[in-house]
């Protein structure tokens, strides 16, 4: 059994990660950093601290970090340096140079150091990577990806909306989608971007595209939340037929409604919901592959225990700080940027 300490209790803490982790054989959460003023979590077997100081004086295996993105890297590295595994809610930091320094450190300590991306196992993305491991779709020359919502009105209380670095839709629903991408797809030769401001009055960016540059193919991430009426989760057209998915993975809101993942069915869609391949042959409905949260965070015990290897790798995190930066760049410069590497630079690589 490995214990775990949640630090932050917000939307984060609340919905995305204590119901989970608590849902997974062998880790048991013991402790949970809230800040004053907060309300108690509704755990009666789980203790509350005010500081990872105190948390750290307790027999922990593994710290998650569900606090602000500016927060990140100190606390990680507080956490690192005392000998505990790390896991980081999206993004991992707010630069390539803090993510760099947490991964040579959880090298250096010999423990895992992992960014919550749990939209790899979302049933859409789990179905969208078995077709294309079938080769339904051939070889793909159009990959979009949305990820759409209606929030016409400000959150000006929140930090995701506040003008400080890593806040903003880019570095939040971003992360998940340049994740997808980067993991069926791999590393791209460049990328173009436009992250801007839609709603009226918002300090921080609300609305992406982003294209991802490969030969033979584009790769299109886009988000808005000023979309009445969303666009499709997936659209990938390749050269034997197309698949298109529409919804939103069930999962969020059930644990927004207070279910587990523990109960069942958990991550199941009505049948309208489904995906459709489309190829020469005719049209028909793709049943979505039940998923769910907790297998990431069964892969990080088991990577603890060396029973498997990590799934979410930090340099697969990495390059997803990466790619996040330079979508900055090629936005406020309005152009084509190269995707490089500190080893391409050096001239060691050509990605």
């Amino acid at each position: 059994m490995l214990n775990v300490g949640l630090v932050g209790y917000g939307f984060a803490g609340k919905v995305f990660h204590a119901p989970v982790i608590r849902a997974v054989e062998g880790l048991r959460l013991t402790t949970i950093v809230r800040r004053h003023g907060a309300p108690d979590p509704p755990y009666s077997d789980v203790d509350v601290v005010r500081s990872v100081d105190d948390l750290l004086t307790r027999a922990i295996d593994l710290v998650v970090i569900a606090t602000p993105n500016t927060s990140h890297h100190p606390i990680a590295k507080q956490c690192l340096l005392a000998g505990r595994h790390v896991v980081i809610d999206k993004p991992l930091t707010t630069t390539v140079a803090e993510a760099e320094e947490l991964v040579q450190l959880g090298n250096e300590k010999r423990r895992v150091l992992s960014a919550y991306q749990n939209r790899r196992y979302v049933g859409d993305f789990v179905t969208l990577r078995k077709l294309l491991s079938e080769g339904v779709l051939g070889r793909v020359t159009i990959f979009e990806s949305h990820f759409d919502r209606f929030r016409p009105d400000l959150r000006p209380g929140a930090w995701r909306e506040q003008p400080q670095p890593g806040s903003g839709l880019w570095f939040d629903l971003g992360a998940h989608l340049l994740d997808q991408a980067l993991v069926l797809f791999g590393i791209p030769q460049a990328l173009a971007a436009d992250i801007r401001v839609e709603r009226e009055g918002a300090a921080a960016d609300d609305a992406f595209d982003v294209t991802l540059h490969y030969p033979y193919m584009r790769a299109l991430l886009r988000a808005s939340m000023l979309a009445v009426s969303p666009g499709p989760t997936f659209a990938v057209h390749g050269t034997k037929g197309s698949f298109i998915k529409y919804g939103v993975d069930p999962q969020e809101e059930a644990l927004k409604s207070g279910r587990t993942p523990d109960e069942s069915p958990w991550d199941s869609e009505p049948l309208e919901m489904h995906g459709k391949l489309t190829t020469p042959e005719g049209t028909r409905t793709v049943p979505t592959i039940s998923s769910s949260f907790t297998q990431y965070y069964e892969n990080v015990r088991d990577a603890i225990l060396g029973k498997a290897p990590l799934v979410v790798m930090p340099e697969q995190v990495l390059n997803v700080m990466r790619g996040l930066e330079l979508a900055v760049a090629s936005s406020q410069q309005r152009r084509v940027v190269p995707w490089i590497t500190a080893k391409s630079e050096s001239g060691d690589d050509n990605a």
